[in-house]
């Protein structure tokens, strides 16, 4: 992942570098909800003039990833390169993020790397990368009906979203290697 970048000015300032036109509020507002970061920003005393960097707010990691997507959103590029644009956020922000990004995806290319799964099951053609060399490609359905990487990586974060759901329930989980181990004994 690359750090998310962030100048030593104002919140606002750092949503609209870089658009050559003019911008309102609304649309500012409208970017920064779209990468779930406006309430973030509305909760300091100064708001979107909140400066930011040396003499400012320090950020969480999740922050400034949110506050440069909101910039990206606001840019309106004909072609999306996402460097997993989801990495440094929790789960339920994740979601509102890439149910966000479904809008802002329409229409245009869009590259998206991610280590997450989830974060590309929609992807019209994924690429799985291993030490830089493509190793299968196809859709999510495709991928994880074959044996190879992708499925591997698929059934281990699946595996851990479920233990880690049933552990914030108080369930306990028994996989199927527990079951033979269980019939072995």
């Amino acid at each position: 992942m690359q750090e998310p970048f962030l100048f030593s000015t104002t919140i606002r300032q750092n949503i609209t570098y870089g658009v050559t036109r003019k911008v309102t509020d609304e649309e500012v507002y409208a970017a920064a909800r779209a990468a779930a970061v406006h309430d973030v920003i509305l909760s300091f005393p100064e708001g979107y003039d909140t400066l930011v960097g040396e003499r400012g707010v320090p950020l969480s990691g999740g922050q400034k990833q949110r506050i440069t997507l909101a910039r990206t959103i606001l840019r309106d590029p004909s072609l999306l390169i996402l460097d997993d644009a989801t990495s440094a956020v929790d789960t339920e922000t994740a979601e509102i993020i890439r149910n966000a990004l479904d809008k802002v995806m329409q229409n245009r290319t869009t590259f998206l790397i991610a280590h997450r799964v989830q974060s590309v099951m929609d992807a019209d053609l994924i690429l799985a990368l291993e030490h830089g060399r493509i190793i299968q490609s196809g859709t999510h359905a495709e991928l994880v009906n074959q044996p190879g990487i992708y499925r591997r990586i698929y059934n281990l974060q699946s595996r851990v979203e479920t233990e880690l759901e049933a552990e914030l329930a108080g369930a306990t989980v028994i996989t199927a290697g527990d079951l033979k181990m269980a019939e072995l004994a």
